[in-house]
């Protein structure tokens, strides 16, 4: 198995395979992991994150040459949540206007019995995201079999992606070259979680670089106004 050795090199076989002088990066992002760790981390209470700024942000201070940035997310349904279906609608186009793959699914429901606390039973529609994480992991993967990236930046906590990892270590020794793989997060004291992927190299996006990455455009108003400066 591949093990880190320093800035500069991987360990394929019984030979250090070095690093390229501009590693091409592609990002991968959880959209929604996302936005639960930025509300954990910094209270903020909707998705107010440029991501192409953001990953920008995290790559340059790397030396890495952003080639990508590929965002992944369920969308509610607009019959069950018009607010959010709306703003999520708006949110992703400009995205893909700004050079971004995006990835969207509808949200699955299901009925959930929940208890009060005066003992009454209420049932409640909860939304599910299907099939997202599954596009992610397969798109990191495929890409690195056809040698598209040399370092995968993950933007999730989800310990699932951890077998990407692994996954992506096995096609480095199979093609005997570098690869870097990194999950990306925001942390701050009360942030509850603040563990990387398993199998990944930890990034800490704190308060300053966030915020110096916002989205200044309101998806939630009917028409949202144009961003202004400060970005």
């Amino acid at each position: 198995m591949p093990k880190g050795l320093g800035r500069g090199y991987f360990f394929q076989g019984d030979q250090l395979t070095p690093e390229p002088a501009h590693p091409r990066a592609v990002a991968f992002i959880d959209g929604q992991n996302l936005f639960h760790a930025v509300r954990e981390a910094f209270g903020y209470t909707h998705p107010n994150f440029d991501v192409r700024a953001l990953v920008t942000a995290i790559c340059q201070r790397r030396d890495w040459r952003v080639i990508g940035v590929r965002f992944y997310t369920g969308v509610p349904d607009s019959s069950i949540n018009p607010q959010w279906h709306r703003f999520w609608s708006r949110k992703l186009g400009v995205m893909g206007r700004e050079r971004v793959h995006v990835f969207a699914r509808p949200l699955r429901y299901r009925r959930r019995i929940i208890r009060l606390r005066d003992g009454s039973t209420r049932s409640i529609l909860i939304g599910e995201e299907k099939g997202v994480d599954v596009r992610l992991a397969l798109d990191a993967v495929r890409m690195a079999h056809r040698r598209e990236y040399d370092v995968a930046l993950i933007l999730s906590q989800d310990q699932d992606l951890s077998e990407v990892a692994e996954e992506i270590r096995s096609i480095a020794r199979e093609q005997a070259r570098w690869i870097k793989i990194a999950s990306a997060y925001p942390t701050s004291p009360s942030s509850p979680n603040r563990r990387g992927i398993d199998k990944t190299d930890w990034i800490r996006i704190d308060r300053t670089t966030y915020d110096a990455c916002l989205d200044r455009r309101d998806y939630r108003r009917r028409n949202p106004p144009s961003p202004t400066g400060g970005r």
